[in-house]
């Protein structure tokens, strides 16, 4: 029980925080659309 409070009082913190913080906000998202891009080319790559 006390690890999962820890963990979503490590959550909510987070969530602050990139609420706050815009330039974290677009690393993070430009980070997400890099990697989501590269697993759509890999599978259709694969699906060839």
């Amino acid at each position: 029980m006390n690890t999962k409070k820890t963990l979503f009082t490590t959550l909510a913190l987070g969530a602050v925080y990139l609420m706050k913080n815009k330039d974290t906000r677009d690393k993070i998202m430009s980070g997400i659309q890099s990697v989501s891009s590269q697993v759509k080319a890999k599978n259709s790559q694969g699906n060839v």
